[in-house]
Order: C-alpha cells, then sequence, then structure tokens
C-alpha cells in the first residue's frame, strides 16, 4: 500500500498536465500512486495521460465520460488505496517536498484531518488583484483556530493544497454538487463536524491562474451561489438556536446574503451602517441602525448573534476591533462572511 495517493481529475488540461504530472513525479516521497481521472476531455490530455501511464508506474488512469469535477474526484477516490489523500489539479505543479513534508506532519499530529499549506500564484504576470488578496490571506490562516474563525469569509484551503486523512474524507461522504462550489461545501462539512484543520507555512504549492480556471467559468462560483453555500451552513452551524441575528453591512452583500438567511428561517432582525443615507431605513422590513445603537440592541435578546458582511479592504479589521471593544467574540458572537 502506498503512503499517499494524489488524487487528480483531468478534463482538457493538454497545455500544463505534463507540468503538474511531473511535479507530482519527482516528489522527495516517492511511495505515492498517482490517480489520473480523465473526464471525457476533448483536447489531447488522454494522449499525455497514455504517454505518462507508459513510462511512469505510479501513474493510473480512469477514464469516464465527461460528467464533472464533483464526479471525477468521487471516481478517483474510490480508487486511491493509501491513508492519506492529496488533492491536485491537473494545471498546478506541487513543490517536490510537499507530500513528504504533509504525509510527515499527518503521521505526527493524530488529532488532524487534514493539512494543507501556503500557495503562490503564478505565473506571476496574470495573477489579478483580487487573486493576488484571497491569497495574501488565505496564507495568513494557519492555525485550526485561525482557519475556523474565518471560514466563513471565503474557502480557507485551496483545494489542490490539502492532503486528507482517507477515513476523514470517506466519513464526509467526498465532494457533492448541490450547484455551489464543491471544495468550499466539503470544508465546511467537515467544519461542522469537527474535523481539525491544518496547514505548513512554506510555500509547497504553486496555483495556476487563467481564464479557464473553473472559478471564472463554472457558474457554481458566482457570487449568489457562495452566499447561498454560506447561508446553508452559516443555518446549520453558528447561527443555529439564535433569537437574533444583526447583519454588520446593508450593502448588496448584506442585503442578499439577508435574503438567503430569512428565507432558511433564520432571524435575521436588524442591519448596522455607517452610511447615514442608510441609517433610519429597512432592508426587508427589518431597520438599518447605527453602529452606537448595537449594544442596546443586543441586550434585548438573550443569543444573539452578528455576521459582518462588508468586503471592502480593511473594513474587515475595523469592525474587529469594534465588536472588541463591545466584548464580542469573533468566532463565538460574530462571524466574518465577506
Amino acid at each position: 500500500m502506498p503512503a499517499v495517493s494524489v488524487l487528480m481529475p483531468c478534463y482538457n488540461a493538454s497545455a500544463w498536465v505534463d507540468e503538474a504530472l511531473e511535479s507530482v513525479a519527482r516528489q522527495t516521497l516517492s511511495d505515492i500512486e498517482i490517480i489520473c481521472v480523465e473526464d471525457g476531455s476533448t483536447d489531447d490530455t488522454p494522449l499525455h495521460l497514455d504517454q505518462w501511464a507508459r513510462r511512469e508506474g505510479r501513474i493510473r488512469v480512469i477514464r469516464q465520460p465527461h460528467a464533472g469535477v464533483v464526479v471525477a474526484s468521487n471516481r478517483g477516490l474510490e480508487t486511491c488505496t493509501a491513508p492519506y489523500i492529496a488533492r491536485m489539479d491537473a494545471d498546478d505543479r506541487a513543490h517536490p517536498e510537499r507530500l513528504a513534508r504533509q504525509a510527515a506532519y499527518l503521521d505526527a499530529h493524530a488529532e488532524a484531518g487534514l493539512v494543507s499549506c501556503r500557495v503562490a500564484g503564478f505565473p506571476a504576470e496574470q495573477v489579478r488583484q483580487g487573486f493576488a488578496i484571497y491569497l495574501e490571506w488565505q496564507n495568513g490562516l494557519l492555525s485550526d483556530a485561525d482557519i475556523r474563525r474565518e471560514i466563513f469569509i471565503e474557502s480557507p484551503l485551496p483545494n489542490p493544497s490539502v492532503t486528507f486523512r482517507r477515513e476523514v474524507l470517506l466519513q464526509a461522504g467526498g465532494y457533492q454538487d448541490f450547484g455551489w462550489p464543491e471544495d468550499y461545501d466539503l470544508f465546511l462539512r467537515l467544519y461542522l463536524s469537527g474535523v481539525r484543520f491544518a496547514k505548513l507555512p512554506e510555500v509547497l504549492m504553486e496555483w495556476r491562474e487563467h481564464p479557464n480556471r473553473l472559478t471564472r467559468t463554472d457558474r457554481r462560483y458566482s457570487l449568489e451561489n457562495f452566499l447561498r453555500l454560506k447561508a446553508h451552513y452559516l443555518a446549520l452551524g453558528p447561527l443555529a438556536g439564535r433569537d437574533s441575528v444583526v447583519m454588520w453591512g446593508a450593502g448588496m452583500v448584506g442585503r442578499r446574503l439577508g435574503r438567503q438567511l430569512i428565507n432558511l428561517g433564520v432571524p435575521v432582525e436588524a442591519y448596522i451602517d455607517i452610511d447615514p443615507r442608510k441609517i433610519g431605513s429597512t432592508r426587508r422590513g427589518r431597520p438599518v441602525l447605527s453602529p452606537e445603537a448595537l449594544p442596546e440592541w443586543w441586550r434585548r435578546f438573550e443569543s444573539p448573534a452578528l455576521l459582518a458582511a462588508v468586503g471592502s479592504r480593511g473594513a474587515r479589521q475595523l469592525i474587529r476591533q469594534r465588536l472588541a471593544g463591545l466584548g464580542l467574540r469573533e468566532g463565538q458572537d460574530w462571524w466574518g462572511v465577506a
């Protein structure tokens, strides 16, 4: 039995798959198997995979009609035999020590259900500002506490950087398709089940930026579907049993997330905003209050919660300082969601 199974769905990746497989084949940890799921590509990806399989005995190619990344990932998961399963995308590159370092971490930390690492975007000239900001944010979340505290802002773990314990992935039901991002969905299910997260401080994976990435082309990654996903797991987790939810941010994100939560039966009772043009108005019949009104409103309820839904750069830290001054605890009384 190999130490690590590398699970790599492949679809129309002929421009990059050789580079991705080369980075896996030259890992310092040699005791691996590489499961490539060829998902009905219409380019030369199958040819590249066949060439690799002929010269690299650790590669196994599974073929299927095109069914998408969720089906391909789960098909590969069924084939993986190692106790650790490392996800890898066919357009990315792994540092030579990625698998050795992640497997060693899981060996030494039985409490961790998975381990990620810091990642770098490439090629540098194609990394857009939004992607760079996201990488800076998630690379700053290293501990389980950091990741859990900010998990509703965005996915804190790049899926192709993660090595899972096999049993953790199987117990979670693998990847699932609900019409929103399947990787973020998996991490939120693991979060609710209490799985412990870990991230190595070294950059051990390079995440390719290009116009055809799923996050740019698949409707599941639209803002509305991200908000549906967040609302679903907020309602199941942090907001379950709350008698009042206050949304800090009466702008577009706050309004749309508030609507999703209200539709799920979550008691969104008020909005907070600093814009004097919004204060005193309503959103879906709920009042928009100033930050100064929050303490009095908060005391009206037995189990209130607050969601910070302001996405402008720097706003989260200002809100964090304001709420800390009121004695509200991030990850217990309030969560950032933008």
